[in-house]
This record gives C-alpha cells, structure tokens and sequence, in this order.
C-alpha cells in the first residue's frame, strides 16, 4: 500500500503539467528576488498576456505534433507575420476595418496551412522541409506585398482588447485563451477528430486499417495550425499597435519547446493541450526572468535551445506520459 502511494505521488511530481506548474511558481519567485515586483498582480496579467500570445500559435503546433509522422509547423512564425500584416493593412487604424482583418487574418494562413498539409501528406515532402519551403515562400511575398517596410495599425478597439482589463482587470485575450484552452480539450477528447489525431500519432498504419481518414485529417491538422497562427498575428498587431515582416520569426522555436514542456511527444500521439499552455506561462516567465538579468537575444536563445534538449531528454525517458 505504501509502495502504491509513493508510485503515485512520483508519477503526480513527474506529471508535465504539474512540473510546468512547478517551474513557473519557481521562476516567480526568482523573478520576485531579482526584481521586486516582478509578482505583484498586475505584472501577472501582463506575463499572462505575453503567454497568452504564444499559447494560441502553441495549440496549432500542439495539433500537427500530436498527429505524428514528425509532424511540425516551421511556417507558425511566417504566417504570424502574414496575419499580422494583412491585418494591418485592413484596419490601418480604424475599428471599421476589423471585420476584414480578422477574414484576412485567419483566412490567409488557414488556406497557407492546408497547403502545408496537401504538400506533407499528398506529395509527401517531410514537414520540416515543406515548412521550412512555405517559411520562405512567405517572407518573400511579405517583402514584396509591403516593399520591405512596416505598414498597417492596429484598430483602437482591438488595441484595448488585447492590452487593456475587459472584465475583472483581466484584458480580452486572456478570455480568448481560455476558450481556446476549452475548445481544444473538447475537440481532442470530447470529437472523432480528436480519437483519430491520437490513433494517427500513435500508429498511423493501425489507424488507415480502422478506417480513419488520415490524409483529410492530416490537411486539416496543418490548416488549424494556419488558422491559429494567423490569430495569433492579430493578436501581436493588437498587443504592438503595428507589424513588419518579421514580427511572428520570434514565436518558432517558442512555440514548439512550449509544447514539448507541456510533455507531448515529438513522436506524436501523446500529450495534451493543458500542458502545453502550462509550458507557455513557464516559458514567458523564464524569458521574463532573463530580460530582468539584462540577458542579450543570442544568450536567451541558447537557454531556449538547452531547455529544448532538457525536455527531450527528461520526457524522453517516460513511456506513458499522459495529459
């Protein structure tokens, strides 16, 4: 019965989420040591918000990811941009515009997505090469569609959505998160498409056999992974005020180590959607933590790279993680 107990509470502290959660209340009081106030309650919404930004392209990377066959989206940070300047350019600073911006925004790199997907799954190009490809195709489009230079504004409506209390002290993109955050739990655990994302990652062969639609599911994985990247363009537009041609480049290898902090495997068919906005919270208060030490942008990318290699290496060892 001990032995039971003590099984248990390891595999609880070993848990993704609840190291994630470990690390993040850590890195808060290291934060708070370094640079008081860096806890009070108010820099925990702004905190939240920065991590709220990358949690939503982390949900399209946690959906190709979990898919399997080495699925990944190297093209999240290109279509950021892309959102966030097309968007930009329709609103050009007025509420008017945010109608079509948000089309322009979501519709642009839902359909970049699905071409990803046709080119992964139809042709069969590896992801990362696919992705890597659609990541240049898009930055030089960016170029000439903006000529090299920053266009477009936000609107003030969406401005005050993303940065300023909606309810409660708490800024309208935090509420977006958390519907999100619902929305993916329902479509992984609670839909078909879900079971057939996990059956796909865990054994894709297996899962053709029972009749799951693979190749369709695969298209759409990437498309979702579009979609979600050009909301999170939207949202950088709303949080900045403008865009430029590189703004999304930031969020690429964030957005994939927030998943693996989470604990979903890179192999595809484990891990979940609470673990991976987990790691994103873990993962903008460790860069928080690093701008506070005045760290330069190389330095904290190798603390990004080494922590990368960390996970791996730590989850890597587990054969039944679940979220």
């Amino acid at each position: 019965m001990e032995n039971t107990k003590q099984n248990r509470l390891r595999a609880i502290l070993l848990d993704p989420l609840t190291l994630a959660i470990l690390a993040s209340v850590a890195l808060l009081i290291i934060g708070e040591l370094i640079s008081p106030g860096f806890a009070r309650g108010r820099q925990i919404v702004s905190l939240l918000t920065v991590a709220a930004i990358l949690g939503i392209v982390a949900a399209g990377q946690n959906l190709v990811i979990l898919g399997g066959r080495e699925g990944i989206d190297l093209s999240v940070g290109a279509m950021i941009s892309l959102g966030a300047v097309l968007a930009g350019n329709a609103m050009n600073g007025m509420n008017s515009g945010i109608g079509i911006a948000m089309l322009m925004a979501l519709g642009v790199p839902f359909l970049v997505g699905i071409v990803n997907g046709i080119g992964v799954t139809i042709v069969r190009i590896p992801p990362l090469v696919m992705t890597l490809g659609m990541t240049a195709v898009l930055q030089g489009a960016l170029v000439v569609y903006s000529q090299g230079v920053p266009s477009g504004r936000a609107a003030p409506a969406l401005a005050s959505f993303v940065n300023q209390p909606l309810a409660f002290g708490i800024p309208g993109i935090l509420f977006v998160w958390v519907a999100l955050a619902l929305f993916m739990w329902f479509l992984l655990r609670r839909t078909a498409f879900g079971h057939a994302v996990y059956a796909m990652g865990a054994n894709e062969r297996a899962a053709t056999l029972v009749g799951i639609p693979v190749r369709r599911v695969r298209v759409l994985l990437y498309g979702l992974s579009g979609l979600f990247a050009g909301l999170t363009g939207l949202c950088v537009i709303g949080y900045t005020g403008s865009s430029f041609i590189s703004v999304g480049d930031q969020y690429v290898l964030p957005s994939v180590i927030a998943v693996v902090i989470g604990g979903t495997s890179l192999a595809g068919g484990i891990g979940g959607y609470w673990g991976t906005m987990a790691g994103a919270v873990a993962l903008t208060l460790l860069q928080s933590v690093l701008i506070t030490l005045n760290m330069d942008f190389w330095a904290r990318q190798m603390v990004f790279g080494v922590t990368l290699l960390l996970m791996m290496l730590l989850y890597g060892r587990q054969k039944q993680l679940r979220v």
